[in-house]
């Protein structure tokens, strides 16, 4: 295939953010001790001074256009919705009821099993590891605080079973432009994707049931208060029923306010400053989403993303290269805008006309795209997912990754079902009935 080169150079406001972010907390032991805001701003200040061809107000606008991109928007407002609900969940105290409700239902050694479980049927009927992370992080840290499981096994849980859900989901963002991108049906894509993952979602249960065996609360169960519990069950309830993730947090919000009020947990000024608390703890994540999407698009624009297509795609000799080249392609261009869908929209009209050259099918090509999007965005220390978690435990994002057992997991069965042609299946007959190759 033609395929233009790019600028390989355009990558380097990139990897500056990733040395700063992760090289300094690796060299001083403190992962806290260089402020990630402080990281990306240096790397967008090296972007801007880059391509001397525009003039600086054209570099500003067009950094702007990136940081103001739609999906960008959309997941801040998230984290400000989150933040806002778990602030006045936990004022009202539906934190410590649910928690204290796990511990009297499940033993110690479920509980974790038992919250990746729950992560991924949420994710999987609301269709957004964001919102679904925002509904149970809270409830993962108060399990963790509750027990002797370790904050970050309890936030990698969380992170992992929503991007299970996120991943097949039928109201998925990444499922859509997957599927979008390449002309398929979303119930054949759903078959071939789950197909593939389920042994990992089962491994990953496997490990997480003898990782936490014999580990027990080191607190007796208290008494809960169900109504308490009413915000997080109508949270879960209105996300299984597909309500727009916004409805469902706003929808949170209120309700904890009602009964908050009803019972004495607080006053209508300790809501309101909660709801604000929340919002404002969100704000590190929130600037650091909005600079990233401004600086990726300078990179953009520069050839960076096109240096990744070219240099995934140039030695593809075989439809199982074809996939290869795919899931590298996306991969890539996911650590390099840190969001599965954007990366999947980036990739996805190539990843087409590779699959069509080499005749793999197109459910294949979608579910390889998904996967490895999703994969690579639960793993990535500076994707929205992880920060989430971290911000909401007061943890390093960088702490989570050595349980990130299921995107790992992900990508393990991605490469197998790869190498060894799972699912077989053979082609549509749309356009011709000749077996797939893969």
């Amino acid at each position: 295939m033609n395929q233009e080169k790019g600028n390989l150079l355009a990558l380097l406001p990139l990897l500056i953010f990733v040395a700063l972010f992760l090289g300094v907390g690796i060299i001083s032991g403190d992962f806290y001790s260089f402020p990630v805001l402080v990281a990306i701003i240096i790397a967008a200040v090296v972007a801007l001074a880059m391509n001397r061809k525009d003039s600086l107000n054209v570099k500003v606008e067009r950094f702007a256009k990136g940081a103001g991109h739609l999906d960008i928007m959309i997941m801040v407002f998230i984290f400000l919705l989150a933040g806002a609900f778990s602030g006045v969940a936990d004022k009202m105290g539906a934190v410590d009821a649910t928690v204290n409700l796990a511990l009297s239902v499940l033993p110690g050694n479920l509980l974790i099993v038992g919250l990746f479980v729950i992560a991924a049927f949420i994710s999987i009927s609301m269709g957004t590891s964001m919102g679904t992370i925002a509904a149970l992080a809270p409830i993962g840290v108060g399990i963790s605080n509750g027990t002797d499981i370790s904050m970050p096994l309890a936030m990698a849980t969380v992170v992992g079973g929503s991007m299970f859900g996120d991943n097949l989901s039928f109201i998925s963002d990444t499922t859509i432009a997957a599927v979008r991108t390449q002309k398929t049906e979303m119930k054949d894509k759903f078959k071939v994707n789950f197909s593939i993952v389920l042994p990992a979602c089962i491994i990953t249960l496997i490990i997480l049931f003898f990782i936490t065996l014999g580990q027990q609360s080191s607190v007796n169960a208290g008494n809960y208060e169900w109504i308490k519990i009413l915000p997080y069950i109508v949270v879960l309830i209105t996300a299984l029923i597909g309500l727009n993730v916004f409805a469902v947090l706003l929808g949170g919000i209120v309700l904890s306010g009602i009964i908050g009020f009803i019972d004495g947990s607080f006053a209508p000024s300790e809501y309101f400053g909660a709801v604000a608390d929340g919002m404002l703890g969100m704000g590190e994540i929130a600037f650091l989403s909005i600079f990233i999407g401004g600086v990726v698009e300078l990179i953009r624009h520069n050839g960076g993303i096109q240096a990744l297509l070219y240099f995934a795609t140039r030695k593809i000799r075989s439809p199982k290269g074809a996939q290869y080249a795919t899931a590298g392609l996306v991969a890539s261009t996911n650590l390099c805008t840190a969001n599965n869908t954007i990366s999947i929209i980036i990739a996805g009209p190539l990843a087409k006309s590779i699959s069509d050259e080499y005749k793999v099918d197109n459910r294949k090509t979608a579910s390889v795209l998904d996967i490895f999007s999703c994969s690579i965005q639960g793993l990535i220390p500076y994707g929205a997912q992880i920060l989430l978690v971290a911000e909401t435990a007061k943890i390093s994002p960088l702490s989570v990754l050595p349980y990130s057992f299921y995107p790992v997991l992900t990508a393990i069965c991605g490469l197998i079902a790869i190498k060894f042609a799972l699912p077989r299946f053979t082609r549509k007959k749309t356009h011709t009935t000749e077996p797939v190759r893969s």
